[in-house]
């Protein structure tokens, strides 16, 4: 009996294999499910579905049974979908109860162009998927596979797609194309996962990349892949659209990159773009950028054109709001000798900031300070720049040339216009001192270089940059180096700053041996003028930039002026001086065939007792009322005018001091000057006009016999009152 039962079992057990084993292999073919899949089919999913042979079989991975068939006749709202294979899962419970379900469908597509696919266009949502798939989608291939679970009421509750895709062409935006492109895929109703992307986007070559886009709110796509961008001039015009809302009119020539990226963008559910992230790090190993408008500045005879870039580590992120981007590397100017270079630079809608720090070669000059910068020394200069609208925010400078430095702390200009500053330090070969911005402005130091600011102060300028300063100030130097190799010592100044402008001062100065410079201004009570007075012991550095007045020497110098707002009505008088080699007076002497004056003045000089110059000026016109100059050997009386082109127009009357006293002393007492026949016959001076801009003075004389009553007047009393 034994041997029955197990002989009964063993048999069992073989015919169960062998059932399991054509099952999971041939399988049995039947037409009983066929109504009830078709039924199915019509019922959840609006599927016409015609069925061949179908088998049973089982699935030994997932231990169930499931019906298969090949190449079925698949039409979903009439149109006809390309199936190779559909294995329909059935609920083992439920076949044994004679109300078959179905919980799982596998179906293989075949594999499909892109011109196939968009036959099925019409029924695929929403439109803005189906716009993108007829309009964009160019080429490619697709193989899937879609595995659909239901639950018991047979509704789709989850679904997962898998495949791959080969030889994909799509536009993204105008120019920016997908081309030649593969991956893999796999995604359910939450999230689909694409991998090894390989391919190009327009002109640069991708690899190893993946996306994953998470389906539950809308479609939110990360992607990170590998690039290698090869970029020139032709290229770039494609692609400038953009960038173009945060450049500003360069022009790439050439670039060479390999980078990893990360893209991130955000679409709601029409697939608009909600959001979206771009972050690169790589290295460009070449770059060569041309400027629209080459970069020009008071400091540097050279124009910046171009910057070439080499072996620069970078990363930088772009999303909706701007672009920042970092690098770590050499660039050059000219493409011959590459510096070290580091920066972080931001760009927002209305907002850029700059951070820069880099070696500098290149020869500059600071005039204000008279700092020269020789080609070839290596510098380091770094700065810290926010530029928001019209307000732009130096909040960190600092210039480094071996020991020397110049260091600015958040200077913040205005539309243009100086608005605030924390602190400037200065540390040169002929400066050293600070400038700080507190109650007060303090500018304090051992050692300041003046010599050219007589020159810049004296430019013509149609706006105050400064009107936004008001403040008190006090300035103390040990040394001031000032033209003519002069050195003010121990100068102090205590002042106020209105909108700008001094309208208070207090100073003094020494220049040694006793010479001093004394500057004060005071304001009326009553109005809006200023008084300004100014003396000194030495002439020459004061005036040295005027061109009138070069080859003065020696003499004492007092200068008064009113100042009425764009008005000022001044007198300057300087005792006791000469004029060595001056080119404009050697010149009119020599024109006028007085060489003996002439050669005296080549040599040692003209001596003057006296000279006054009268005039007012209104805005940048300046209205010389009368210049008189008296000396031993000649006398001078001029008028004329400087307009605010720089054109300047003088006329007057030079005499020689031999024939001028031969003519005051025949004056009578009493009555019209008589001029004696003997002292008419001879040549008493010239008049003369000079007229011209800087440099292009040309003059012009006229040899006169008799002399003006008013010329003769002005000499006779100046006379008197220096006596």
């Amino acid at each position: 009996m034994k041997r029955i039962i197990k002989s009964f079992f063993l048999i069992s057990f073989l015919l169960l294999l062998i059932l399991i084993l054509i099952l999971s292999t041939l399988g049995i073919e039947t037409n009983k499910f066929n109504k009830l899949i078709s039924d199915k089919a019509l019922q959840t999913n609006n599927i016409d579905l015609e069925l061949e042979t179908i088998k049973f079989k089982i699935d030994l991975k997932e231990v169930s049974l499931f019906l298969q068939t090949q190449n079925p006749k698949i039409i979903y709202r009439e149109i006809y979908l390309p199936v190779q294979n559909v294995k329909v899962y059935i609920d083992f419970l439920s076949l044994i109860k004679s109300n078959p379900r179905i919980i799982k469908t596998s179906v293989i597509v075949k594999e499909l162009a892109v011109n196939d696919l968009k036959k099925l266009s019409k029924i695929i949502k929403p439109s803005n998927f189906k716009s993108i798939l007829n309009n964009k989608i160019k080429e490619g291939k697709i193989a899937s596979q879609i595995d659909i679970f239901l639950n018991d009421q047979g509704s789709v509750k989850d679904f997962i797609a898998k495949g791959s895709v080969s030889n994909f062409k799509a536009e993204l935006l105008n120019n920016l194309n997908l081309e030649k492109i593969s991956f893999s895929f796999f995604g359910d109703k939450k999230d689909v996962l694409i991998k090894n992307i390989n391919g190009n986007i327009s002109d640069a070559q991708i690899s190893d990349g993946d996306i994953k886009i998470d389906l539950e709110n809308g479609i939110k796509l990360k992607s990170n892949f590998n690039s290698t961008i090869e970029f020139n001039e032709k290229v770039f015009e494609k692609y400038s659209q953009f960038v173009s809302k945060f450049y500003n009119g360069y022009k790439i020539k050439n670039l060479k990159s390999s980078l990893n990226n990360n893209l991130f963008i955000h679409l709601d559910k029409t697939y608009k773009v909600k959001d979206y992230n771009y972050n690169i790090l790589g290295k460009l190993e070449q770059g060569h950028i041309e400027l629209a408008k080459p970069i020009k500045n008071n400091f540097s005879e050279k124009e910046i054109k171009e910057f070439f870039f080499s072996n620069l580590d970078i990363q930088g992120s772009f999303d909706s709001n701007g672009i920042n981007l970092k690098g770590n590397g050499k660039y050059s100017t000219d493409n011959s000798k590459y510096l070290k270079i580091n920066f972080d630079n931001n760009f927002r809608d209305n907002f850029t900031n700059l951070k820069f720090d880099l070696e500098y070669e290149d020869s500059f000059e600071l005039k204000l300070i008279n700092h020269k910068k020789v080609k070839g020394s290596i510098a380091n200069l770094a700065f810290d720049i926010e530029k928001k609208g019209d307000n732009l925010k130096i909040k960190n400078l600092d210039y480094n040339e071996g020991k020397k430095f110049i260091k600015i702390k958040n200077l913040l200009i205005k539309k243009n216009k100086f608005f605030s500053f924390k602190k400037i330090e200065v540390d040169t070969i002929n400066n050293n001192f600070y400038v700080q911005n507190g109650k007060k402005i303090l500018i304090k130091g051992t050692k300041f270089d003046a010599t050219n600011l007589a020159k810049i102060l004296s430019k013509k300028t149609k706006e105050n940059n400064f009107i936004n300063l008001n403040s008190k100030i006090e300035i103390d130097f040990k040394d001031i180096k000032v033209p003519m190799s002069e050195t003010l010592q121990n100068f102090k100044l205590l002042g106020e700053i209105k909108k700008g402008q001094f309208f208070k001062i207090t100073s003094k100065g020494d220049f040694g041996g006793n010479n001093f410079l004394d500057i004060s201004m005071k304001k009326d009570k009553n109005s809006d003028k200023k008084y300004l007075e100014i003396y000194s012991d030495l002439t020459r550095p004061l005036l040295t930039e005027y061109s009138f007045f070069k080859g003065l020497s020696g003499g004492k110098l007092l200068f008064n002026s009113i100042i009425d707002g764009s008005k000022s009505y001044s007198k300057l008088k300087i005792e006791d001086f000469k004029m060595v080699n001056a080119p404009d007076v050697i010149k009119l002497l020599s024109l006028a065939d007085l060489g003996g004056l002439a050669d005296l003045a080549k040599g040692e000089g003209l001596s003057f007792d006296i000279l006054e110059i009268n005039m007012e000026k209104n805005n940048n016109f300046l209205k010389l009322n009368e210049i008189l100059a008296l000396g031993p050997s000649m006398s001078v009386l001029m008028e004329g005018y400087q307009d605010e082109n720089g054109l300047t127009s003088l006329r007057g009357t030079l005499v020689p001091a031999k024939t001028l006293n031969k003519v005051i002393s025949k004056i009578p007492l009493i009555g019209k000057i008589v001029i004696p026949k003997e002292v008419g016959e001879g040549l008493f001076g010239i008049s003369f006009k000079l007229k011209g801009t800087k440099g292009k003075i040309k003059t012009t004389i006229n040899p006169i016999r008799t002399l003006t009553p008013r010329f003769i007047q002005k000499i006779i009393d100046k006379k008197k009152s220096t006596k």
